[in-house]
């Protein structure tokens, strides 16, 4: 029976235990088992190559995703760190120009000591990303919306530059979830997610996603998500399970007050500029409606130069200041010396991440009680 997708979040990936009739996935707390003789095991040997919790929140990832393997990872970066030990030296990534800060770090800091590098490009540039490539390129990275910018880049345009030249084609599909985006539908080869955010949605476990369709590749990252170790634990696993569950009715009030504050952004006279793929003006508004079901809960805005940036911060009230996003609570950050810190400052400088900028993570509390610490925040923050 095929159903659709806000009744897969409840019942996608394994539903309940057949065994006892529970409505939820137990959590298998163990580390090894029982073998019934040599070479003779249940399906389950040792828990870092598999884990029956684990495997759960593995196929509903890869359900909700359209895609047919799912890997659970301890963290968004262990997630990424394994899909980037897919390549050797000399091999080179095209990455997006801005990109999560932990991203760049990991590719500057630790794959360039293997000799695999990366190029910065625009991938909103469809002719810019072609132009990139070369016999060493063996992948195109891209975040859609891309943090912390939000610029939008067409996946299905990029997947056929990609399949032309041979490239792998990878997607950080983090900020919008597989409830607003589906990049496997739109010709990407690799899903990346932290499930830290949206998918666990409470701010009280960490998690990593990775989600493919190709038999071969799976294979491949079956093997280093074995080898490298960093797996996700049965505990975390139910909890993301758990929070899937109500991943739709969250989005759905997370995008309804993105949308209501981006609105009072633009219109308010208080900031320069408000980056968010639902308004109307925005120049990823067009291809954000096309292959994606919302704009997601994500903003980052500059407050004008009257407006001390630093003191905004200290005069918030209900929205926090913290790393991270995608939580049922409303978070603000600061990409230069928070979450991008690890990119050094011309390149933030030259893709728009000045000291001004600031990120806001969307909650789900009433949309006017947002607005209006915003603007308190904003107005108490005004330079004497």
């Amino acid at each position: 029976m095929s159903i659709r997708l806000n009744s897969l979040l409840i019942h996608g990936g394994i539903d309940g235990d057949e065994k006892t009739g529970a409505v939820n996935v137990p959590v298998y707390q163990t580390s090894t088992y029982k073998q019934d003789g040599l070479g003779k095991d249940r399906g389950w040997e040792y828990s870092r190559t598999g884990n029956p919790t684990r495997a759960a929140v593995e196929k509903m990832v890869a359900d909700l995703e359209q895609g047919q393997y799912g890997l659970a990872f301890a963290s968004g970066l262990a997630a990424i760190n394994t899909v980037l030990s897919l390549f050797k030296s000399g091999d080179k990534l095209i990455v997006s120009d801005n990109i999560y800060g932990g991203t760049f770090r990991i590719l500057d800091n630790v794959f360039k000591n293997f000799n695999i590098t990366y190029k910065i490009v625009d991938t909103s540039d469809l002719g810019a990303v072609e132009a990139a490539i070369d016999d060493s390129v063996k992948a195109i990275y891209i975040e859609t919306p891309a943090n912390p910018l939000l610029t939008v880049t067409d996946i299905a345009a990029v997947s056929s530059i990609g399949k032309k030249y041979g490239k792998l084609v990878i997607v950080d599909n983090t900020f919008l979830t597989p409830y607003l985006q589906r990049p496997l539908t739109l010709g990407a080869d690799i899903v990346i997610h932290s499930g830290t955010k949206y998918l666990g949605g409470h701010s009280d476990t960490i998690s990593g996603f990775v989600v493919v369709n190709d038999k071969a590749l799976a294979d491949r990252l079956y093997y280093l998500q074995n080898a490298i170790g960093g797996v996700l634990a049965p505990w975390d696993s139910f909890l993301i399970i758990r929070g899937i569950k109500t991943l739709g009715v969250r989005m759905d009030r997370h995008v309804a007050n993105a949308g209501a504050i981006a609105r009072w952004l633009s219109s308010s006279g208080y900031v320069s500029r408000v980056y968010y793929p639902g308004l109307e003006t925005d120049p990823g508004y067009e291809v954000q409606s096309r292959q994606a079901d919302g704009a997601g809960a994500m903003i980052s805005f500059v407050l004008e130069d009257k407006y001390d940036y630093r003191r905004f911060f200290e005069e918030l009230h209900l929205i926090t200041l913290a790393e991270s996003l995608g939580g049922v609570e409303s978070l603000v950050c600061h990409p230069a010396t928070m979450t991008h810190a690890a990119i050094p400052a011309d390149i933030r400088r030259e893709v728009g991440i000045v000291d001004e900028l600031i990120r806001l993570s969307v909650g789900i509390e009433d949309a006017e009680d947002l607005i209006e610490d915003l603007e308190q925040a904003i107005l108490r923050s005004e330079k004497k």
